[in-house]
């Protein structure tokens, strides 16, 4: 039995990481819980599933959201004891608004505003680039504590908000200021945010050489970036305290090190990309023996743009949100540097990367990090480097123009040192990776390894990998620039693919691979893709080192690309449709929600606000279908008596645009029928959400149904 990765799988909406014994979880252990929102209760719309680049589920995390408008709301359980949530969000371009807060059904004092400012970015000098970044995250302490199994509801107040995900967290109290510290405060610096703190900051920087400067709670507004920085530990209350403001924080050239940042924020105002701009946290070299820590860095640029000596720089437990380009980039040089732990969320480019451009990256890693949505991008990138690691991350939807992970000879200036010695990619598990490359017009695949610009010669080690619901390929080995260089010395050992929607090795360049210990299962379209491009270039040779097995098909075709589960049968085409798929409502009562009417238990239900008729249930199938018939049932227990219910059925594509299937009609249950009632639906429907509108019941005061199932055949 192979060492695998880490499964990720979402229990009740939550993203939670299950380790094999034989290897540790992927990912970043996170002081908070993520749950997404169409796991939640709402009285808005489901978006999604979209792999499309350019919508707005698309960049969403688990490629669903819920949208909003004016006095609907979607509620989450709270997972875990809380005081504080962060949420991902979009609302149309040019709007702002509020949100209000709900605890347990009371609204709270709080409201959070959401706005467009920072979203919504264009990089038309990026080839295939379109408007991108529509999400956005803003935070809020509750003001009191909630336990697992609480609600917290958010309603728009007016402007349409689209809710991704919702990010549960304890928040300790302020930290105390250290013996002995410099505080930015005895400096001048005003702590309100109304004043410049840009010299106070320089003042207490140069007073505390080889001590520490102190950032009390507060807000800090620094007109300019600080420079010289070196033997100093800048240390802030915690980082939802301490938050200075600022586009761009430190910017230098070089220092002498032991530079050590930690546990404050730093939120920008950056609301395009431009690269001639060192909009950044952190623009050049901390010096040697330098790290960061505990910082939540949120609007900028890039978080880190690291060029000149960082040698064993540490980079962890840090949140890196909404920057339009990288998350980091160690832009060459870079020499045993670690970057680990950290949670990285809607970039603009790569989430990480490291780039060697004039002297090689060495002896360097990324381990153990969280990645979500980069939307121009790769999760993670290795352009070139010597001796490089990418150990136990989870990365989750990537959009156009990226993998899960690549590692690549693509140079994009030189001087550029290609890919050298052995490049170790190991234990990490990539979901719902991969995209369609709009400048090559065919996909890229979860994991790909790329001769770009010139041949791979290094040793790419690639081990205990996890890839689940690739809209596409799983492993792609490419020569991207189109120049047909081969791809060389690649191991592939131990690796659980599920759900990839083409193939599980895409192979266009010539070169070889051996493959071991490498199970597939509901893979969309054959085993392989191997159509090496230029066609005359040479082949790519698959050898089989044993323990395969789920991908042994070969796509017989190189004039045409598989199409997502192009070679897949449609699975039991009399199967129950709607069976465990989301279902929101117009209102609940109690505990019988909505989706106990898909749940596959007749005896449970759902059942609407009493004595508010006309009330509807929705749900979404997933995709488009020629619904023919639905069986509405009651629970069969002789105890419900004989009852109609007046029921209009409608049908949507998009969720938005709705139509009338089947009028207004009394459907009558008798428990000693079953208590069921079918519905026929006219030839000519299609539809992936379906509606039921319920104006009367001659039994109970409100809509109610045990189940409701659509099928194909009437």
């Amino acid at each position: 039995m192979p060492t695998i990765g880490a499964v990720v799988a979402l229990a009740a909406g939550t993203l939670v990481s299950l380790a094999p014994a034989a290897h540790a979880a992927a990912g970043a252990t996170l002081p908070f819980t993520s749950v997404e929102a169409e796991s939640a209760t709402t009285t808005g719309t489901r978006i999604g599933p979209d792999y499309t680049q350019g919508t707005l589920a698309s960049e969403a995390s688990g490629r669903q959201a819920v949208r909003l408008g004016s006095g609907q709301r979607v509620e989450f359980t709270v997972p875990r004891a809380a005081n504080a949530v962060n949420l991902s969000y979009s609302v149309p371009d040019g709007q702002s608004g509020t949100l209000n807060v709900y605890v347990n059904g009371t609204r709270i004092g709080r409201t959070l505003p959401v706005t467009s400012k920072y979203s919504y970015v264009d990089t038309g000098w990026i080839a295939g680039a379109r408007t991108h970044h529509f999400f956005d995250d803003a935070r809020l302490l509750l003001g009191r504590n909630v336990q697992a199994g609480d609600k917290v509801a958010f309603e728009s107040t007016g402007t349409q908000v689209t809710v991704d995900v919702a990010d549960f967290e304890q928040v300790a109290g302020a930290a105390a200021q250290p013996a002995g510290s410099v505080s930015v405060v005895s400096k001048g610096a005003d702590p309100s945010g109304s004043g410049d703190s840009t010299q106070a900051f320089r003042d207490a920087i140069a007073a505390a050489q080889g001590g520490v400067v102190w950032i009390p709670p507060g807000d800090y507004r620094l007109t300019s970036s600080l420079g010289g920085v070196r033997d100093v530990t800048l240390q802030g209350a915690g980082n939802w305290y301490s938050v200075v403001h600022t586009s761009r924080f430190i910017d230098q050239t070089g220092s002498a090190g032991a530079v050590h940042i930690k546990d404050f924020a730093v939120v920008g105002e950056v609301t395009e990309r431009v690269d001639s701009s060192p909009d950044n946290f952190v623009n050049g070299s901390l010096g040697p023996n330098s790290s960061v820590s505990g910082m939540w860095i949120q609007h900028l640029k890039c978080g880190f743009w690291l060029t000149g000596n960082n040698d064993n720089l540490v980079v962890e437990n840090n949140r890196v949100l909404d920057t339009t380009a990288d998350g980091l980039n160690l832009n060459g040089s870079a020499k045993g540097v670690r970057v680990r732990n950290n949670f990285l969320r809607n970039q603009g480019d790569d989430s990480l990367a490291m780039w060697s451009l004039y002297a090689p990256d060495t002896d360097s890693s990324f381990e153990n990090n969280t990645i979500s949505q980069p939307n121009l991008a790769n999760g993670i990138a290795i352009y070139g480097g010597t001796d490089l690691t990418v150990r136990g991350n989870l990365v989750s939807d990537t959009n156009a123009l990226g993998s899960g992970i690549a590692i690549s000879n693509q140079k994009f200036a030189d001087p550029f040192s290609p890919l050298a010695g052995t490049i170790t990619v190991d234990g990490n598990t990539l979901v719902r990776t991969g995209a369609v490359n709009p400048n090559w017009n065919h996909p890229m695949g979860a994991l790909r390894v790329d001769s770009y610009d010139s041949a791979i010669n290094a040793t790419v080690s690639i081990t205990n990998t996890t890839i689940t619901d690739s809209p596409y390929g799983a492993f792609e080995f490419v020569s991207g620039g189109g120049q047909g260089y081969p791809v060389r010395n690649v191991t592939v050992n131990g690796a659980t693919v599920r759900g990839t929607g083409t193939v599980v090795v895409q192979a266009e360049a010539q070169g070889a691979a051996t493959f071991r210990n490498v199970t597939a299962s509901s893979v969309g379209a054959a085993g392989v893709y191997n159509c090496p491009y230029p066609a005359n270039s040479g082949p790519f040779t698959l050898t089989d080192g044993g323990g395969n097995s789920g991908w042994s098909s070969t796509w017989s075709d190189c004039s045409t690309w598989p199409r997502p589960g192009q070679g897949t049968p449609d699975p039991d085409p009399g199967r129950n449709l709607a069976k465990g798929r989301p279902a929101t409502a117009t209102g609940s009562q109690d505990v019988y929600t909505p989706g106990k009417a898909v749940d596959g238990d007749a005896g449970s239900y759902w059942e609407s606000a009493n004595n508010a008729f006309p009330q509807s249930w929705t749900a979404d199938l997933g995709s488009s279908y020629a619904v023919r018939r639905l069986v509405l049932k009651l629970p069969p227990s002789p105890a419900w008596g004989a009852r109609t219910q007046t029921v209009t059925v409608l049908g949507s594509t998009d969720g938005s645009a709705w139509s009338t299937v089947a009028g207004s009609q009394g459907y009558r249950f008798d428990p000693a029928t079953g208590n069921t009632a079918t519905v026929s639906l006219p030839a000519g429907t299609n539809l992936r959400y379906l509606r039921l509108s319920v104006s009367a019941n001659t039994g109970w005061p409100a809509a109610q149904f045990s189940e409701v199932e659509a099928y194909l055949g009437s």
